[in-house]
């Protein structure tokens, strides 16, 4: 079973290559980091914010072809957690077929973004995050936390 979240922060931190992002459960109280590079991060920033662009980049140029090629993105799913590194896929409509396509999920969450889809997870890697602690020891800093250098995206939209 997939569960729903919801793109809760987006945090960039200046003096690292390493960025989180954090996914939280739209019906319930499980959230957690995915480590993602600043230019994705920057992307989803970018994304959320409706920024606009004098030429498309990746996430904009891939967003373009899809719909070129007669698809919609209908949701994205992270299904999977293997030492420590998120898996997800995209799912695809076109002609009445579902289409999936491996995906990063920093990319899978940039176009969901981008598109207004609904981001899931699968039941499975929240169990793991829960039972094995399988993430990376992450130090993600709080709304409450006044010394972190750190920007997150607030308002933790539902992308539904």
């Amino acid at each position: 079973m997939d569960v729903q979240m919801t793109l809760s922060r987006i945090l960039i931190g200046e003096m690292s290559d390493a960025q989180l992002i954090e996914l939280s459960e739209i019906d319930g109280d499980r959230r957690f980091p995915i480590v993602i590079g600043i230019s994705e991060a920057f992307a989803i920033e970018r994304r959320i914010k409706g920024i606009p662009l004098p030429r498309p980049l990746t996430h904009e140029l891939l967003s373009s072809v899809i719909v070129s090629l007669g698809a919609r993105l209908s949701r994205v799913v992270i299904h999977d957690l293997s030492e420590g590194t998120f898996y997800a896929m995209l799912c695809f409509e076109q002609r009445g077929e579902e289409i999936q396509v491996d995906a990063r999920p920093s990319d899978a969450i940039a176009l969901a973004v981008g598109a207004d889809v609904p981001i899931f997870v699968s039941e499975s890697v929240l169990e793991v995050i829960e039972q094995d602690g399988s993430l990376p020891d992450l130090d993600v800093p709080h709304e409450d936390d006044e010394d972190d250098e750190q920007h997150p995206f607030e308002g933790g939209q539902e992308w539904s």
